[in-house]
């Protein structure tokens, strides 16, 4: 298994999850029926829609950061049963990309700003 890895000071997966402010809340009336109580229940077939609600998951992840697939599992699966589903989607759609060992990365979507 694949190590985690993480910026020195980083926080861990779990911090992450616990700091995320009511994760896949306030969407947008066409993401809503995918969502419930915080937790992807389904994965929308259009593409158009599933692009939008993959950009609401990258929010999970830091730009600039990298992560073990198995630190991404973990924050994945607080979102989604089926999280290898998610993660093959995100890294599809090059939301996140992945070296050969198994090291993650976000490399698109919305990026916020404060």
């Amino acid at each position: 298994m694949t190590s985690a890895v993480f910026a020195p000071g980083a926080a861990s997966p779990r911090a992450i999850i616990m700091s995320m402010d009511a994760p896949l809340s306030n969407l947008p009336a066409q993401l809503r029926p995918f969502v419930r109580d915080g937790r992807i229940t389904a994965l929308p077939s259009r593409r158009t829609v599933r692009l939008l609600l993959l950009d609401e998951v990258a929010q999970a992840f830091e730009p600039g950061r990298r992560y073990g697939e198995a630190a991404v599992n973990e924050i994945l699966r607080a979102l989604c049963d089926d999280h290898a589903t998610l993660r093959r989607y995100l890294v599809d759609e090059e939301l996140m990309s992945r070296t050969p060992d198994g090291t993650y990365w976000r490399s698109g979507g919305t990026v916020l700003v404060d």
